[in-house]
Order: structure tokens, then C-alpha cells, then sequence
């Protein structure tokens, strides 16, 4: 049997030399970039392309809870349409409009864009989390440089948090009918 095994210093060395090797590399690379030999670093993403359909709009589906919201997204006034009706009619209460314009706060476009959005299924406060969510993956599509400040704010991902199914045996979910001694 040959006895090949390797002590710490050996492995040290060894990592060593890779760290140099990659420094060395990186630091040729920048000179390159700074010399004007290549165009951008290669540490950026790509960018994504613009997806818009045949009237020029950016069209994304939104899901929160029960809710599924189709939303259209299109240059104008900020004008925002939810089946039908103005989103002043539609969400009544400020707070629900307040979740369907942190969209456009957040990437400073307020007023910019007219929404127009059907939405299906659940609650008013899902259907407004739903068209936020709609809302947040149209804009990324109609402009992809703000998919980096949108995703950051978390408003890409799709809140996966449903009603607990109710169990046999139990009032409700998880609460158990009421004990009775006698």
C-alpha cells in the first residue's frame, strides 16, 4: 500500500498557491477593464430583456393566499383599475391601497404607470397582496434595472403563508373542543 497522506502544512501550501494564483487573475482582469480591453467587469449579472406584449404593455400574475391577480402594466398617469373599478372603490380602506403603491414608492415611479388588474379568489387583504405581487413582477418586466431594488424590498417573492387545514377531532386547527370534567 503506498502511503500518500498529506499533514496540514502540505494542504496550507496547497491553498496557498490556488488564492495566489486567483488574485493574480482577478487583478489582471481589472487592468484589462481599466485599460479599456474589455467592456464590464464580469461580476455583473446580465441584464434581462424588456417582455412586453403586442399593445406594449408588461403583463405578471400575482398570488397571495386564496387570490390570483392579472396585472397589465403600461405607461400613464398612475391610474389603477381593478376589476373594472378605480382602486379608491375597489380597497376602501387606506391601508390595502397603501400595500398596492409600496411598489412604486420603492422604485420611485409613482404616477408613471397605469395598472389594470382582474383579480380572483380570497380576501380583499390577499387580493391586494396578490396585485402588489403583480405589480412588483410587471414593473421588473417593463424595466428590468429595478428588479435588484424590488427584490431587495423582498416584493418578488410570493408570500407562501395559507389558512391551516382544519383537523378532525379539533374546533378549528390546532383548538381543541371545550373540556368538560363532568
Amino acid at each position: 500500500m503506498s502511503d500518500n497522506r498529506q499533514s496540514l502544512a502540505d494542504l496550507g501550501a496547497a491553498l496557498n498557491e490556488q488564492r495566489e494564483t486567483a488574485v493574480a487573475a482577478s487583478e489582471e482582469k481589472a487592468e484589462a477593464y481599466l485599460e479599456g480591453k474589455i467592456d464590464e467587469p464580469s461580476q455583473r449579472a446580465p441584464l434581462r430583456a424588456q417582455e412586453l406584449d403586442k399593445y406594449g404593455r408588461a403583463y405578471a400574475t400575482g398570488r397571495r393566499k386564496d387570490a390570483v391577480a392579472r396585472v397589465w402594466l403600461k405607461p400613464g398617469s398612475g391610474k389603477i383599475t381593478v376589476n373594472g373599478r378605480d382602486q379608491e372603490v375597489y380597497f376602501a380602506r387606506p391601508t390595502l391601497r397603501l400595500v398596492i403603491n409600496q411598489v412604486f414608492g420603492i422604485t420611485e415611479r409613482e404616477g408613471q404607470y397605469d395598472v389594470i388588474c382582474t383579480v380572483k379568489g380570497g380576501g380583499l387583504s390577499g387580493q391586494a397582496g396578490a396585485v402588489k405581487h403583480g405589480i412588483s413582477q410587471a414593473i421588473t418586466k417593463y424595466e428590468p434595472i429595478l428588479r435588484a431594488p424590488v427584490k431587495a424590498a423582498g416584493f418578488l417573492t410570493r408570500d407562501s403563508r395559507t389558512v391551516e387545514r382544519k383537523k378532525y377531532g379539533r374546533a378549528k386547527a390546532r383548538r381543541s373542543f371545550q373540556f368538560s370534567k363532568r
